[in-house]
């Protein structure tokens, strides 16, 4: 069988914004008009702080700010996880996801790498607080899903001058290349510092309204891999079980069908 993306759609594309400066206010408004889906990382302890390399959002505003996306961890205070020891990154993360949950109501299970850096101890306590990905800022130039959730590489960086042809690239991804994935990642003041609104808007006009694309956060793409992952196949491989809560979408010949969540089906 070869897998799809939900409905049965043929590609995903994903984006990823760090900091939480009131930038991502312009930000948001413009995903919301062409029908994008992001995550932003948010450093919980700089929320509201109009001194500190702001300005950032306020608390209490990015549950409705961000409604419609994901909000995600970024430490509590940005600081570099390699210069910390093992208590404090657990309380870098673990604070940040507990004051974000507590601010957005509900589960926060993401992460971005302050500064990019990570270790495999990074890793394992980002594992240890609750959180299910992490993404880093090397990026790949291809369309592939990460081995490693804890250690997600993006496709590349909004401000890489590549950007659009990358995005045709992915858009006209053959048949055969199971599942693509396109990941943009950036810092909304960019667009502010670089005078680069204009070339944002463009590239998300150039990926809008595409049927065979899903739409989707971070977290919705790790959620979806990992029921995939989780599959169940009879020795024959003609049956496949899905005991995850999600259902999981293949190609069976020329048709599309879906494992719903606790369903056996039969190829």
């Amino acid at each position: 069988m070869q897998y799809c993306w939900p409905g049965g759609k043929h590609m995903a594309l994903t984006f990823s914004y760090d900091d939480g400066q009131t930038f991502d206010r312009r930000l948001v408004e413009l995903f919301n008009r062409y029908g994008m889906k992001a995550t932003f990382h948010l450093n919980s302890g700089r929320l509201g702080d109009a001194n500190h390399r702001g300005p950032f959002v306020d608390g209490e505003e990015i549950r409705d700010l961000y409604q419609g996306h994901e909000v995600a961890c970024h430490g509590v205070f940005h600081q570099d996880p390699l210069l910390l020891t093992e208590q404090e990154l657990l309380m870098e993360f673990g604070r940040d996801r507990e004051a974000l949950e507590k601010l957005m109501q509900g589960m926060v299970q993401g992460l971005s790498y302050a500064y990019g850096r990570y270790d495999e101890r990074t890793k394992r306590v980002a594992r240890t607080v609750g959180l299910k990905y992490s993404r880093t800022v090397n990026s790949t130039h291809d369309f592939r899903v990460p081995a490693d959730f804890m250690e997600w590489n993006p496709t590349c960086h909004h401000g890489d001058a590549r950007l659009f042809e990358i995005g045709e690239n992915f858009l006209n991804s053959p048949s055969y290349r199971m599942m693509p994935l396109m990941y943009v990642w950036g810092h909304s003041y960019e667009f502010d510092r670089d005078g680069t609104w204009g070339m944002m808007e463009e590239f998300c006009k150039k990926m809008q309204g595409r049927e065979d694309v899903w739409y989707a956060t971070n977290l919705e793409i790790c959620n979806y891999v990992n029921a995939l992952r989780n599959l169940e196949f009879s020795a024959d491989g003609k049956k496949v079980y899905n005991p995850s809560a999600i259902a999981v979408w293949m190609m069976d010949g020329e048709r599309i069908v879906a494992c719903k969540p606790g369903e056996t089906i039969c190829s």
